[in-house]
């Protein structure tokens, strides 16, 4: 449950939302090698991936990295603020959810460029404290055509306190499809390698408690997001018109996670769970 902004704010929100509208064009080739890394690293076939092969749902994220000298990063790893992004002062950031739809496939081999646009930024409290609200849209355009539209929402935060209760699952219908997974050390490595993600929280095990807060290495959402988009896909049998995902609590090495899916209208509702069965990732898609 979160509060509206309240004048004891430490945030500048009018100085932050001079952000909105900013924005930040790239170009990149879907190239076939990268997609093949990504392949390896999910235990995917690689020959699979060929020039022309469709992109599966949400490997774009591979592509389009902002490449930045060390020093012009932050302590967390991630560029320092004050870019694209706005300068929250608050000290942790997460990729806390987003949204996309599908209008037209993407084939490896080709050139596409990206559109990103600060859309919105919200002040409120919560659990842990203050928290702030970064909305960012991306349009990836093929030629003079929009392919992905996609809605990327980050959060900023203080370190969550401990023992703190985790935001509540809405109900869930019983899986009918489910894949365990067993995050690994080298997985976490390979994905944040892939997508350039220098967040310390996915390789930084002192940095993850001393100055997070987390007990162990943090799986990343994209990655849980990923592999959620997949199954809804290999159970469509075809491509996704949309999908929608929102982190609720983080993963954490040395557990397993379980990928749920079950049909819910034209798609299914997906859900990673964490050993105790409570949801760590919820997801939508449209199919």
């Amino acid at each position: 449950m979160t509060e509206p902004d309240s004048p004891a704010s430490t945030v500048d929100l009018p100085a932050l939302r001079t952000w909105i509208g900013r924005e930040h064009l790239d170009e990149d080739e879907l190239s076939v090698r990268h997609a093949r890394l990504m392949a390896a690293t999910l235990g995917l076939a690689q020959h699979a991936f060929n020039a022309g092969t469709p992109l599966p749902p949400l490997w774009h994220w591979i592509y389009f990295l902002e490449a930045l000298p060390p020093a012009e990063l932050g302590r967390d790893g991630h560029p320092a603020r004050g870019g694209f992004l706005p300068p929250v002062p608050l000290p942790n950031r997460m990729w806390a959810g987003g949204e996309l739809e599908f209008h037209r496939p993407l084939h490896l081999g080709a050139k596409v460029r990206k559109r990103s646009t600060v859309r919105s930024i919200e002040h409120k409290r919560g659990r842990s404290g203050e928290l702030v609200f970064v909305a960012v849209r991306h349009e990836l355009l093929d030629g003079e055509h929009v392919a992905i539209t996609e809605t990327h929402d980050i959060v900023y935060k203080h370190p969550t306190p401990a023992g703190a209760r985790p935001a509540d699952a809405p109900a869930l219908p019983a899986a009918t499809h489910t894949q365990v997974l067993e995050p690994t050390s080298t997985l976490l490595f390979r994905y944040s390698a892939l997508t350039f993600n220098g967040h310390r929280i996915h390789y930084d095990a002192d940095y993850c408690r001393d100055v997070e807060g987390y007990e162990h290495l943090v799986v990343h959402g994209p990655l849980q997001a990923t592999l959620l988009a997949g199954l809804a896909r290999r159970l469509a049998g075809g491509p996704l018109r949309r999908f929608r995902y929102r982190g609720l609590r983080p993963a954490l090495l040395g557990a397993p996670l379980t990928l749920n899916a079950a049909p819910a209208g034209d798609g299914f509702t997906l859900w990673t769970a964490l050993a105790d069965g409570s949801v760590s990732m919820l997801a939508q898609a449209g199919v």
